[in-house]
């Protein structure tokens, strides 16, 4: 089938070459034509089209180029040809469990597994008389040796169950390393993911029976909404052990562009796994309106196109209460992993205006891949 042209952006024709010319540095074929073709060189801009197997690629590009300094194919790949998997861990029995996910991963993406642990050193006053603040100083730093002291023992416990697990085949042989880092938690997983660019981050969560207490300060719900990197929060309830075991994933969209480059990402993921029927669910508040369906079915052939070896379907939730209606889909639909797409947002939105996968990670017990558009 002949890959058809469509319309990426409308610009002024200085702008349209800047464009032309990053897009085409990525490889991505660039038509520049006059919006009013009837009459050439009197219209308002130009219309820049590509093919419609480069949409994806060529809105990650704009994105990147535009909104933050991540490139997708960077992070994917690395110097050495290989993925990297990031797993944040805090030694409770749910990071565990979310160690072997990743480790089945890297089975499945050639990938190398890092295991970080970020530990909080408290902090003590130091406004105090000499001979009082030398004494404090000793007692400080005693104790301070004491919390790394700990973490070291806790990491390597850690390690020698990851290994003993693999000499017993419940873990893959797989090559990974950890790391130790001091500072808050949320801060320094974000600040770490910058610098080592793994293809996607698995952190293990309470689930749902979590206290609300515990809603502000999760450090995977900050981590979500603060790294543009692929996310995989995996519930402790959670029944699989490795995607090779999920048949069904529900992939929300809102019809934003950004699901797009989402999409492509999941596509990516999910190369090694043959038999995962993913349904496009979107959430209507507005119950019969038949435009939500049509846009469903649209997305569904775009995406059939674009991507054939998947199995798609589309579902269509009209419901005025979503994490009720979700919950129902859920269960009555088989949906083993909720997949969503998720944009960065500053602190005010985060405290006043929870997301989506905020509202999920702390509502139920299926596992999310959260997406970054």
């Amino acid at each position: 089938m002949e890959d058809k042209l469509v319309t990426l952006a409308i610009h002024t024709n200085e702008k349209a070459q800047i464009l032309s010319k990053v897009l085409e540095s990525e490889n991505i074929e660039v038509h520049i034509n006059d919006v009013d073709l009837d009459n050439p060189g009197v219209s308002a801009g130009v219309r820049i089209r590509i093919k419609e197997s480069d949409l994806p690629k060529a809105l990650s590009v704009v994105e990147s180029r535009h909104l933050f300094s991540y490139d997708e194919e960077e992070t994917y790949r690395t110097d050495d040809g290989r993925r990297r998997i990031l797993v944040p861990v805090d030694f409770s029995d749910y990071s565990l469990k979310a160690c072997r996910i990743a480790f089945n991963m890297a089975r499945e993406l050639d990938a190398k597994v890092k295991i970080l642990h970020v530990y909080f050193n408290p902090y003590y006053p130091t406004a105090l008389p000499m001979a009082e603040a030398f004494a404090y100083q000793g007692k400080e730093e005693k104790e301070f040796q004491n919390i790394i002291e700990k973490v070291k023992e806790n990491i390597q416990r850690l390690c020698n169950t990851i290994d003993e697990k693999v000499s017993q085949g419940e873990f893959p042989p797989v090559n990974y390393s950890y790391v130790l880092r001091e500072g808050l938690p949320e801060e320094e997983i974000v600040t770490f993911t910058k610098e080592y660019k793994p293809a996607v981050i698995v952190m293990g969560t309470r689930g749902k029976d979590q206290k609300d207490a515990d809603l502000i300060g999760s450090v995977t719900a900050e981590v979500i909404e603060m790294t543009h990197v692929p996310l995989i929060a995996i519930p402790e309830n959670t029944p699989f052990h490795d995607l090779r075991d999920v048949k069904h994933i529900a992939f929300l969209t809102n019809f934003s562009q950004r699901d797009l480059i989402s999409f492509d990402l999941l596509a990516k993921l999910l190369q090694p796994y043959n038999d995962i029927r993913i349904s496009l669910t979107h959430i209507s508040v507005k119950k019969g309106d038949q435009w939500d369906e049509i846009k469903l079915e649209g997305i569904k052939a775009y995406f059939s196109r674009q991507y054939p070896n998947l199995n798609l379907d589309y579902k269509l939730i009209d419901t005025s209460d979503m994490l009720k209606s979700l919950d129902e889909y859920i269960k009555d639909d088989g949906i083993q992993v909720l997949a969503l797409t998720t944009s960065k947002r500053n602190i005010f939105a985060r405290m006043f205006s929870p997301s989506i996968s905020r509202k999920m990670l702390f509502h139920s017990d299926t596992p999310l891949l959260v997406l970054r558009g």
